[in-house]
């Protein structure tokens, strides 16, 4: 087991508070964790990319990082007219 695993695995739990806000929260709220969670999601990747010399992972983080901040900015857009 090399350090990067344990990485993982610390990224992993911090995936923990994102789930309790996003079932638990205003619309605010829930619009913060789902940002965070998408973050944490493409570290994760990066990390587990770098743990098993994987270089698909790493494209697979930058797909999500992209398509995280315009998913971000849609569902935000949508909850304009409740905020």
């Amino acid at each position: 087991m090399n350090p990067w695993f344990f990485a993982a695995a610390v990224l992993l739990a911090c995936l923990a508070p994102c789930l309790a806000s996003a079932l638990r929260g205003d619309p605010v709220h829930r619009l913060v964790a789902l940002e965070a969670a998408g973050n944490i999601v493409c570290l994760l990747l990066l990390v587990l990319s770098e743990a098993t010399h994987r270089a698909p992972f790493m494209d697979l983080a930058l797909a999500l990082a992209l398509l995280n901040f315009g998913g971000n900015l849609a569902f935000a857009r949508f909850f304009e007219r409740w905020l």
